[in-house]
């Protein structure tokens, strides 16, 4: 019934036992990483040949998951999902036609499967252990000559299991060392920059090429203020002494030129008074319109907080105006769109309504004339006259009241239909729409449509209460269905968008069950509709039914359905 699909995540809030991964089916087993093949059948070297029922129909190895066909041939899991994906896919080993609900997990050939005997997949590295294939990854936990990467992250290295204990500790160049001058631990590959940079206890030599050739780095810095032979800067230079010289000739310059050094600090303190003077007379100034400013000051501060204020206010307004204006015109929208839908309805209900009132009268006509008649050829041939016309507009009339109806299941679905994307499907009478599904006599229920947007895509969702395909008898089965729609032809395909599906807990702890994926864009299910609706695509394992019905799933005999497409990348049309 359902197409293929790539599952994202899952998001149900309690476990659930894995299904096939058939281009219907919900999720594929999560096995341990590295233990099945990437595509195909085992190519371990198996110790016995293993016979022709082992192996694949299709890539001839033995076989990975094995699937049985309704003709009795096994193939691999990921053989069987690509002979499927093929328009009208057939048996290639007699040519009968496949169908993905007739195609069962082959429990019993795997149990066999799982218990022939292999080599190690070490055997190249020299590793001589045989086990059954269900123990391989459990001898590869411990496998001395199974290649493992090294521990540390930046480490890109892979060896073998028994020589990791070697490469942390003399081989691999991130292995932790610690320096020899400081006992700061690093790794290796970063210990020869650390000397030359930072090590605080690395012996380095004076800049200045002084008699010492050895100093610390963390006192090379006391050392710059010692150093006989460091070029320095005469301690007068902001009164304007343009002495530079060695430090040693820096004791020699001050008891020289002290004389000269005070004559300029006199220079510069009797300037300083000067202007201390001027600033003085400035501020004076200053300090008469002082008041005035002050005042000025309050006034444009009190105006400011005024402006803000008034700001502020419009600001609200402007929002307020902006939310009313987005309703308003989502409103608009609405109303146009019913309208729109209302039209036709109410010109047909005033037709409906005259050709009663023409049928009314003329009933009232052949009422007259058959109480009045009195044989007359004429009067008989006018009576059945009218009641020809008579038939004519019972029939017209229940055209019409079809065609009202039809109407009125229009604008019914209309008005629960929903444009974000959401949909919440009430599904009332569990009980007795459970039991005509387990009779066969209502096998599925088909939700109202609902859209992700005014112009967008069209779906609906699909719903099994008794099981479909590999869920039948056991499971509640859920599917998400494109329909064909009106805007089709302006919007992308295949159809991309990410589908949520979820069951509704209606107890307070609201543990809600649910299942994620994205759309295969390869599969025919999410490609433009050319019919009424595309096949359908979901979860033939929803949920068990046991878990449905002993939880809080259902309350007054109802349960809800959700179901969400991701609008967040869809482009306007």
């Amino acid at each position: 019934m359902s197409a293929g699909r790539n599952v994202e995540q899952q998001i149900a809030l309690q476990q659930r036992p894995p299904s096939l991964a058939m281009p219907s089916m919900a999720q594929r087993p999560r096995p341990e990483p590295g233990f099945l093949p990437l595509h195909g059948g085992f190519r371990d070297h198996f110790v016995t040949t293993p016979e022709a029922k082992y192996r694949c129909e299709s890539c001839r190895l033995v076989l990975c998951n094995p699937r049985q066909t309704e003709c009795g041939h096994r193939f691999c899991e990921n053989c069987i999902t690509d002979l499927l994906s093929k328009p009208n896919p057939v048996c290639p080993a007699d040519l009968e036609p496949l169908f993905e609900d007739k195609i069962f997990r082959d429990v019993c050939c795997n149990r066999e499967i799982m218990a022939l005997k292999i080599y190690c997949r070490s055997e190249k590295n020299g590793c001589k252990e045989q086990m059954i294939l269900q123990q391989v990854m459990d001898h590869l936990e411990v496998c001395p000559y199974f290649e493992v990467p090294c521990p540390l992250g930046k480490c890109k290295e892979k060896m073998m299991r028994k020589d990791m204990s070697e490469h942390l500790n003399r081989k691999c160049k991130h292995r932790e060392i610690t320096c020899e001058f400081c006992n700061h631990k690093m790794a290796l590959t970063e210990l020869q920059k650390h000397k030359d940079t930072v090590c605080p206890a690395f012996p380095v030599a004076c800049p200045n090429h002084c008699s010492f050739s050895s100093i610390l780095r963390s006192e090379l810095s006391s050392h710059q203020h010692d150093c006989p032979k460091a070029q320095v800067t005469c301690s007068f230079i902001r009164y304007g002494c343009s002495f530079k010289g060695l430090n040693q000739e820096m004791r020699e310059h001050e008891s020289s030129f002290a004389s000269e050094h005070l004559r300029m600090m006199a220079v510069r303190n009797t300037t300083l008074e000067a202007k201390v003077e001027d600033v003085k007379s400035e501020l004076m100034e200053r300090y008469k319109v002082l008041p005035s400013l002050s005042s000025r000051l309050a006034e444009v501060e009190t105006q400011y907080e005024e402006m803000r204020e008034k700001n502020r206010q419009l600001e609200q307004k402007l929002v307020s105006m902006q939310m009313l204006m987005s309703t308003h015109s989502e409103k608009l929208l609405e109303v146009e769109m019913e309208l729109r839908e209302l039209r036709p309805l109410r010109a047909m209900r005033e037709e409906v309504e005259a050709l009663r009132g023409s049928v009314e009268n003329m009933r009232s006509i052949v009422s007259s004339l058959d109480s009045g008649r009195v044989g007359s050829s004429s009067g008989s041939h006018t009576l059945g006259s009218l009641e020809q016309q008579l038939s004519r507009h019972d029939d017209m009339m229940s055209v019409h009241d079809i065609r009202l109806a039809e109407m009125d299941l229009k604008l019914q679905v209309l008005e629960t239909a929903s444009f974000n994307g959401t949909l919440i499907w009430k599904i009332r009478d569990y009980k007795r729409r459970k039991q005509e599904a387990v009779a066969s006599k209502t096998l599925s229920l088909y939700s109202q449509p609902f859209y992700t947007g005014y112009f967008g895509y069209k779906m609906c969702a699909r719903i099994y209460l008794n099981g479909d395909g590999m869920g039948k008898g056991t499971h509640l089965s859920l599917f998400f269905v494109v329909m064909l729609g009106e805007y089709d032809a302006l919007l992308p395909w295949p159809f991309k968008q990410k589908v949520t599906l979820m069951l509704m807990d209606q107890g307070p702890a609201r543990k809600h069950l649910g299942d994620a994926f994205k759309p295969d864009p390869n599969s025919s299910s999410f490609r433009r509709p050319t019919g009424e609706m595309n096949i359908a695509s979901g979860c033939p394992l929803f949920v068990a039914q046991t878990v449905l019905e002993n939880g809080t799933y259902i309350k007054d005999d109802t349960i809800f359905i959700k179901v969400t497409v991701d609008t967040s990348d869809l482009p306007d049309p």
